[in-house]
C-alpha cells in the first residue's frame, strides 16, 4: 500500500473487531500559530512526475529538416546519442534543440518526426524531397533501437512507452508535399505518415495558408478538391493538421471534418496576436469537435523576442480555459525556430514546465497531477483513437478519385510549367492532344 500526504487510508480486517487507522505517512512540520494551507500539500507534488506515468507526446519536432541541410540526410557520421550542443555545426545552429540525451532528460515519451519540404519545391520536386525526409525519418528511428521505436498508432505509442522507449512517428507539414493528388497522400499514408498539416506558409490551389489573413487578397478558403482531401483523410485515420492555415481553412476544416482535427503546433490569437495563432471562436468548436490545439513553444508566436517559460504557460492556460483540459497538448516545434522562450531553450526543458504548471503562487490555479496527464499525452491519445475509430467505421467507403481541376491550377499559377500531365488550354479551356 502507498500512503501519501494527502490521504489517510482506513485498514478493515476481517470480522470487524479491528479497525486500524494510519496516519499521513509524511509529517509536515508545524509552526504555533499557523495553520497548513492547502497549497502547502500541492507544492509536494512535482508536476514533472506525471511524465513517468503518461508519455509525454511532443506534436512536431523539425529535426528532419535539419539532418537534411546539415547532414545531407547522411545518418552514418551524425551521432543523435551525443551531445549536440558540442558538435562544431550543429552547436553553432540556433535552430538545433534535440538529440537523445536531452530527449531523456526532458522525458519526452512520444515524438511526431515531420517531414517537412520548403514551398519553394511546389509543383516541383515536392514529393520525391518529402519521400526523402520519410526515409531520412524512418533511418534515423532504425539507427537508435535502444531509444526509438516505430509507431503508428496510439496503443504503439502506449507500447513503446512502457519499454522505455520514445514512441517515433512520421508527419508531413504542408500540403504541397502531395503535388494536389490523393493518390500520393494516401501512399504517404501507406509509409506510415499519420498527420499532414493541410498548408505552410504558402497558399496551395486549394487551401488558403495563415499569411493570408494579415492581406485583402481574396480567401477561397478550401475548394472542392481540398475538402475531398480533407474527407480522404478522414477515411484513411490520417489527423487532419490546422497548423498555418488561414482562419477560414480553420472555420471551413471544422465544417466538412468526420473526425477530430488538431493543431500540431499553434498557440493562442488572444494572448498573442499573430495568424499563426487560434482565435477562440476556432477554439470554442475545437472543444465541439474532440480535437486538440498543441501549444507551439516559437518566441514569435507566444510573446516576441522576449519571450519566456511564463509567456507558454499563459498560452497554455488560455487555451484550458476556453476550450478545455481536455482539448490542449504540447507542440514545441524544436529544430524548426530559431529562437525558444528563455526556460523552454530546447526538449530538456519540458520537466521545467510541468513543474511550473503544479506550482502555485504564479497567478494561476496550479494543475493538478490528472489535469498534467491529459496536456502531456493523454488528450492526444484519445484524439488519436477517435480518429481511428471514425476511420475503422469508414472501412467500406471507396477511396476518392478526384483530380483536381487544371483550371484551378491555373488560376493558382498561370506559368505552371513542371507537370507534365498539365495541359490546361486558357484560351480554349480544353486538353491538348495526347
Amino acid at each position: 500500500m502507498v500512503l501519501t500526504p494527502a490521504k489517510k487510508k482506513w485498514l478493515i480486517f476481517g470480522g470487524g473487531a479491528l479497525v486500524l487507522v494510519v496516519a499521513l505517512a509524511i509529517a509536515l512540520p508545524l509552526t504555533v500559530g499557523k495553520s497548513v494551507s492547502n497549497s502547502s500539500a500541492s507544492d509536494t507534488f512535482r508536476g514533472s512526475s506525471v511524465l513517468d506515468e503518461v508519455p509525454l507526446i511532443d506534436g512536431h519536432n523539425d529535426l528532419p529538416h535539419n539532418l537534411y541541410s546539415i547532414e545531407n540526410n547522411q545518418l552514418a557520421n551524425f551521432n543523435f546519442d551525443s551531445d549536440l550542443r558540442l558538435h562544431p555545426i550543429w552547436g553553432t545552429r540556433s535552430s538545433s534543440h534535440t538529440d537523445l540525451p536531452r530527449l531523456r532528460t526532458g522525458k519526452v515519451g512520444g515524438q511526431f518526426w515531420v517531414a517537412y519540404v520548403s514551398c519553394g519545391t511546389q509543383h516541383k520536386d515536392a514529393v520525391e524531397r518529402t519521400m526523402a525526409q520519410i526515409d531520412v525519418i524512418k533511418r534515423l528511428i532504425k539507427k537508435y533501437p535502444n531509444d526509438l521505436q516505430y509507431a503508428t498508432t496510439a496503443d504503439e505509442i502506449e507500447e513503446a512507452f512502457k519499454v522505455g522507449k520514445i514512441a517515433s512517428l512520421i508527419v508531413v507539414e504542408g500540403g504541397h508535399s502531395i503535388d494536389d493528388r490523393l493518390s500520393v497522400l494516401r501512399l504517404y499514408y501507406e509509409l506510415g505518415v499519420r498527420y499532414m498539416t493541410l498548408t505552410h506558409s504558402c497558399n496551395q490551389p486549394w487551401a488558403d495558408a495563415s499569411p493570408i489573413d494579415d492581406t485583402t487578397n481574396e480567401k477561397r478558403n478550401l475548394t472542392e478538391f481540398g475538402v475531398h482531401v480533407v474527407w480522404e483523410m478522414n477515411r484513411l485515420g490520417m489527423m487532419v493538421d490546422i497548423s498555418h492555415v488561414s482562419a477560414g481553412v480553420m472555420h471551413h476544416v471544422l465544417d466538412v471534418t468526420r473526425a477530430p482535427v488538431i493543431f500540431s503546433h499553434t498557440s493562442a490569437y488572444a494572448m498573442f496576436a499573430h495568424n499563426r495563432n487560434a482565435k477562440d471562436d476556432v477554439l470554442l468548436r475545437l472543444r465541439e469537435n474532440g480535437g486538440i490545439c498543441m501549444v507551439n513553444f516559437y518566441s514569435f508566436y507566444v510573446g516576441g523576442a522576449d519571450a519566456t517559460i511564463d509567456d507558454v504557460i499563459r498560452h497554455i492556460n488560455h487555451i484550458k480555459d476556453v476550450a478545455g483540459v481536455d482539448y490542449v497538448g504540447i507542440g514545441g516545434d524544436y529544430d524548426g525556430v530559431s529562437r525558444q522562450p528563455i526556460g523552454l531553450e530546447d526538449v530538456s526543458k519540458y520537466p521545467d514546465l510541468f513543474d511550473k504548471l503544479a506550482q502555485s503562487g504564479h497567478g494561476y490555479e496550479p494543475w493538478t497531477p490528472e489535469e498534467l496527464k491529459k496536456l502531456a499525452g493523454l488528450n492526444l491519445l484519445r484524439v488519436m483513437r477517435q480518429i481511428e475509430q471514425v476511420a475503422a467505421g469508414l472501412a467500406s467507403e471507396e477511396p476518392y478519385e478526384t483530380n483536381i481541376p487544371d483550371a484551378e491550377i491555373y488560376d493558382f499559377e498561370p506559368d505552371q510549367s513542371c507537370k507534365t500531365d498539365y495541359t490546361y488550354s486558357p484560351s480554349n479551356q480544353m486538353f491538348g492532344e495526347i
